[in-house]
């Protein structure tokens, strides 16, 4: 909210644009929040899995929060860049630099577990992104303080539109993914698919189906055409937990007479 008031005390659509952004990230932290402590409830009688999936629907809401920010803001540097109007520079560094700080600092507690948690990940890529917008926005106005370039203002306003887009699409495209049952990006399935196939006693693996319950946990459920030599679902179970990280799965085991009548046997069949 200072930084909306001294943005149009200022002038400056890179000011309010920061601002603008900032408020997006705001309400990114307390959803990311409010995922972070659903996932932690116990499941109940008509949510079996828990509430882990609130994490999945955080993370795409967050990026989609973003990315309807920087539309936002884009639109307004348009409108800006072909009628330049003056800003009070030294009011916008000021401003921006300590916008620097704060962002710059909340993004580094973030910076543990955002590569294994997508959740994570969106809060720290929206701190992150409004450092890099207060960067932008303090290097704006030192050049227009010693050139009175007012154009500048509107063209940092783009550029920075384009890099946090750069940075979003990425997080909104591995959100869709989970959202819509994908596997998630550090599972390889057919590497699962080869480890299940060369277990001692297995001739088959069909039904296979590998998909996020959150962003930090997998499950996985598979039918097996099994001998008598084959290991206990358990110890594939163990193993997969180990050598995949999926910690939630569920193994049907089958004799070939019971692969014959299978109706999910076929890749084509869900």
């Amino acid at each position: 909210m200072a930084e909306a008031a001294f943005g149009l005390a200022a002038n400056s659509v890179s000011l309010l644009a920061d601002a603008a952004h900032n408020l997006g990230d705001v309400l990114g932290l307390l959803l990311a929040w409010g995922a972070a402590w659903l996932s932690r409830r116990p499941p109940t009688a008509r949510r079996t899995f828990g509430y882990g999936r609130s994490s999945i629907l955080a993370a795409l809401i967050n990026a989609t929060v973003l990315l309807i920010g920087v539309g936002a803001i884009g639109v307004e540097a348009l409108q800006r860049l072909f009628a330049p109007q003056p800003v009070a520079e030294v009011t916008v560094m000021v401003i921006a630099a300590i916008g620097i700080l704060i962002n710059g600092g909340t993004a580094l507690l973030f910076m543990r577990g955002r590569e294994n948690d997508l959740n994570i990940r969106g809060a720290f890529l929206h701190m992150a992104s409004d450092a890099v917008v207060s960067l932008g926005v303090v290097v704006a106005a030192l050049i227009i303080k010693f050139t009175g370039w007012f154009w500048i203002d509107p063209v940092t306003s783009l550029a920075i539109v384009v890099v946090i887009t750069l940075g979003t699409w990425g997080l909104l495209r591995d959100s869709v993914d989970l959202a819509m049952d994908a596997v998630p990006g550090g599972v390889a399935p057919e590497a699962v698919r080869r480890h299940l196939a060369a277990q001692p006693g297995v001739s088959e693996v069909h039904d296979l189906h590998i998909w996020g319950l959150s962003t930090t946990e997998t499950a996985l459920t598979v039918h097996l055409v099994c001998d008598e030599t084959a290991a206990r679902p358990h110890d594939m179970a163990n193993a997969l937990q180990k050598q995949f990280g999926i910690g939630h799965v569920t193994v049907q085991v089958e004799t070939h007479e019971d692969a014959e009548l299978c109706r999910l046997r076929s890749d084509q069949v869900v």
